[in-house]
């Protein structure tokens, strides 16, 4: 089945390219590769080849050839970079990767899969890239992510226009991601949530920010009506009843949810069989065992 076209891929490439242009906003990336580098720590082990993948200012093929992990880095990006020679680099489309089978030994992903509209099969491809033993680690932008401000239009646009429409893109759910590794075929797959909180003065602040990092509306069913001046006064009053903090200033929520999985191979850790367990768990946790049928007495 074709996937349904949730984003405009094209936009989402010229309004990155405008963020370039006019000096990107790179705090939250900065963030997330500082957090790759550490997340890459307890692995022990090193990467002969390495991609980034979709990412739109290179810090993460920077934080990769910084860290000592990993030995070639080639970042794959929907933009040419801004500084061409620093590090090998490609033009690529992260929904038709330009990766040969089990050609690569890691591949990271800092908010580069955030907008594709084909995420399975994204991550079908990714794992097919990948050498066995290989490993994925990315990071999107979660469910809560800008809850605060999406409640804000949300309510705006209904009191003075008399209807809502999608200002902020939709985010995928940290439970969602983790069956998503296991349908594309990962090994281990594990998820984990980290909610950072970003600060401003005021709503128009927090959107030029956004803009900054390309990341305003990129839905394909957008509204093309442009925002109201009354309601764009409005979104700025509830933003400020509702979420500031005692000193006025406002909270900003984005969920970043890590992924990681490993390509399988015959090496890695295997479930056991069912009934081939050599201890109870009532005997490992030191209770009494209540076997299915028996009444538990008080």
């Amino acid at each position: 089945m074709t996937p349904p076209l949730i984003f405009d891929r094209a936009l989402i490439r010229r309004r990155l390219a405008r963020a370039e242009r006019a000096g990107a906003a790179d705090f939250l990336v900065s963030h997330v590769a500082a957090d790759l580098v550490d997340r890459l720590s307890p692995v022990r082990r090193s990467f002969a080849l390495a991609v980034e993948l979709g990412g739109a200012t290179g810090h993460g093929s920077r934080a990769l050839s910084r860290s000592g992990r990993v030995e070639s880095v080639i970042r794959l990006a929907a933009l040419p970079p801004a500084e061409p020679g620093r590090l090998p680099a490609a033009v690529a489309d992260e929904e038709a990767l330009p990766l040969a089978p089990e050609s690569v030994d890691l591949i990271a992903s800092l908010l580069g899969l955030q907008s594709v509209n084909d995420l399975p099969g994204a991550l079908v491809q990714i794992r097919r890239a990948l050498r066995p033993d290989g490993l994925f680690i990315g990071c999107l932008l979660g469910g809560e992510t800008l809850g605060e401000l999406r409640h804000a239009f949300a309510e705006a646009e209904a009191e003075i226009e008399g209807r809502a429409s999608p200002r902020v893109a939709p985010f995928a759910d940290a439970r969602e991601l983790g069956a998503l590794l296991q349908r594309a075929g990962f090994a281990l797959p594990v998820t984990d949530v980290e909610k950072l909180t970003v600060r401003y003065s005021d709503p128009i602040a927090l959107m030029r920010d956004l803009r900054a990092m390309g990341m305003t509306n990129p839905l394909r069913e957008r509204s093309r009506l442009p925002l109201r001046r009354a309601t764009l006064r409005r979104v700025a009053e509830i933003y400020g009843e509702r979420f500031a903090d005692p000193d006025q200033r406002l909270r900003a929520t984005f969920e970043l949810v890590w992924l990681t999985g490993w390509a399988p191979h015959e090496s890695q850790q295997q479930p056991l069989r069912p009934g081939s367990a050599k201890t109870r768990l009532a005997e490992a946790l030191g209770v009494a065992e209540i076997r299915t049928g028996d009444k538990a007495k008080p």
